[in-house]
This record gives structure tokens, C-alpha cells and sequence, in this order.
């Protein structure tokens, strides 16, 4: 007696339409383009996941840049971090660039700190 995969099958079929049930035009409809479709879009993510850390560390360093120069001019970004690494303050970019942001009074005082150093 042979096996059927008419159970597995539909189940895999539906599996993957409902992925790609958003999708435009025939790739939400036919499995085979729906099939291409999810693969790509498996692609995209796994690379959109390793882009996001990328894309919020040059936002940290913007925004820690806009407020450095707020405060002195002729203060740049890569100067401040070295500056910081030698007064052994270990705040990471994401601290720094939410305190620029949000508590400018603490961001100043990181600053001092640094700079007396």
C-alpha cells in the first residue's frame, strides 16, 4: 500500500499561503509564486533583523553628535567617546543618545565628567 501526502500537502500549502496572505496579485493565490514569495520574504527579514542593530547605532550616535554640539561646537562625537573611555564612563550609545534626548541636564553632566578627565 502507498503513502498519499494529500493531508501533508494541503497543510504545507496552507501554511504557507497564509504567510503570504497580504501579499499583492497572485502571490497570496498560487502556491508555487506564493512559495517564491515567502522565501524572499524570509530572506528580507533574517537581513532586516541584522540592519535594524545597524540602523539604531547610527541613530544613538545622530542624536549624541546633535546634543554634543548643542552644548560646544567644536565638540565632535568620536572625540567625546574617547574622551569618556579615558574617565572610564561605561554608558553605552543607547543610554547616551536617550539622555541627549530626553534629560539634557544629565547629558550635560556626563559631559563635565568627561571632559574634566
Amino acid at each position: 500500500m502507498r503513502v498519499k501526502t494529500g493531508v501533508t500537502r494541503h497543510r504545507h500549502h496552507k501554511k504557507v499561503l497564509s504567510r503570504t496572505k497580504g501579499m499583492r496579485m497572485t502571490k497570496n493565490r498560487l502556491f508555487k509564486v506564493a512559495r517564491e514569495a515567502d522565501l524572499h520574504a524570509g530572506q528580507y527579514a533574517y537581513a532586516g533583523r541584522k540592519r535594524r542593530k545597524r540602523d539604531f547605532r547610527s541613530l544613538w550616535i545622530v542624536r549624541i553628535n546633535a546634543a554634543l554640539r548643542a552644548i560646544d561646537e567644536k565638540m565632535s562625537y568620536s572625540k567625546f567617546i574617547n574622551l569618556s573611555k579615558k574617565a572610564n564612563i561605561e554608558i553605552d550609545r543607547k543610554i547616551l543618545a536617550h539622555l541627549a534626548a530626553e534629560d539634557n541636564s544629565t547629558f550635560k553632566a556626563v559631559f563635565d565628567v568627561a571632559v574634566k578627565q
